[in-house]
């Protein structure tokens, strides 16, 4: 985005701010299409590779598919795993937006409040004890475990940062904690696992496979609520990021809404997460991309990071497919290859500011 300085010193004010808005609208537009082209091509992408034209076609005009094959091929096995990747990594990038910002951490994600540990330790949980309950499905239950624990996760984090006013650090102490609790009590579970170890470490790899359109509907749905919410704080979470003093004197209840937004984050996370595993890296890296093109400004700021995320785990399902030759790596795989040389940039770019 261009600096003031790149600007006529008689270039009204208003102009400028038109100018800048429209190439972050401009930007937004081409990152849309990017996705678009993105999944696309993970549609395409598989065992047996598709022509792009054979995939719309399946898609809006099936009946005019010859093989019947290939229509189940798209629609039915490869659409709901490319839209989920779409709708996972937009909600991943979201939280990973927000979190930053309430905790004022670059190095933040949604895994910083311990939500990925605890998800992980139901669903292995739910593995070993599926077994003895007869009542859940074992498609269902897997989920639902994972889904409970992250958000008894969250309820321990809230508790924790309402007895001491909703400061960021205890947010922060309190996320390493339980993230340690339960990595702790997961190695416990695996170290029972038995013959059920294989399937406890393929789910904490992160897969799409399982995805359907309840599923990515589930998702969605929660995606959509929890963006109004916090679309609706926009302009006090920008103020946020000049300090929590000034944006108190803005009027702004710092507190409340720190622990309304790690809320809303740990809903929108264990959502995601409960259904396709572990899947890393994505909440840290797309806010730091959409922070480069849109600055800090939430009303920019938050649609880039969904955009963002969705488009890098889209983009991590393509390789995860094609990187190896007749074999399909777990994506959470993917996205650590993608997300650990940023993480050094990161803390490398941050130690030769300091010195």
């Amino acid at each position: 985005m261009p600096e003031m300085s790149e600007w006529r010193r008689d270039t009204p004010s208003s102009t400028i701010y038109r100018r800048i808005v429209s190439r972050k609208l401009l930007a937004i537009l081409l990152a849309i299409t990017a996705l678009l082209l993105t999944l696309f091509v993970d549609i395409m992408t598989g065992p047996a590779l598709l022509p792009m034209h054979t995939v719309v076609q399946a898609i809006f005009q099936p009946a005019h598919i010859a093989n019947p094959a290939i229509v189940t091929i798209v629609n039915v096995l490869r659409l709901p795993t490319a839209v989920m990747a779409v709708v996972v990594g937009a909600s991943l990038g979201m939280a990973g937006a927000q979190m930053q910002t309430i905790l004022s951490n670059p190095l933040a994600s949604p895994y910083t409040l311990g939500v990925a540990a605890a998800a992980s330790f139901g669903a292995a949980l739910a593995m070993l004890a599926g077994k003895f309950i007869t009542s859940i499905p074992g498609p269902y239950l897997i989920p639902l475990f994972a889904f409970i624990f992250a958000l008894l996760a969250t309820l321990g984090i809230s508790a924790v940062a309402r007895l001491k006013g909703g400061a960021s650090e205890t947010i922060i102490l309190a996320g390493i904690a339980l993230a340690y609790l339960f990595s702790a009590l997961l190695s416990f579970l695996q170290y029972l696992a038995g013959e059920q170890l294989s399937a406890i470490v393929f789910w904490m790899f992160g897969s799409m496979s399982g995805a359907n359109w309840s599923t990515v509907g589930l998702v969605s749905l929660v995606l959509l609520i929890t963006f109004a919410l916090m679309s609706s704080d926009a302009w006090k979470l920008t103020a946020l990021k000049l300090g929590d003093n000034k944006a108190t004197s803005l009027g702004v209840n710092v507190a409340g809404l720190r622990l309304k937004t790690m809320a809303l984050v740990s809903l929108v996370t264990a959502t995601a997460i409960c259904f396709v595993g572990t899947i890393g890296f994505i909440g840290l890296v797309a806010p730091h991309l959409a922070r480069r093109c849109a600055g800090e400004d939430q009303r920019f700021f938050l649609p880039f990071s969904i955009l963002i995320g969705a488009l890098l785990l889209s983009a991590a399902s393509v390789l995860s497919k094609t990187l190896v030759p007749h074999i399909s790596i777990p994506i959470g795989i993917m996205t650590s290859l993608i997300g650990i040389p940023f993480l050094l940039v990161i803390v490398l770019r941050r130690k030769s500011v300091q010195t």
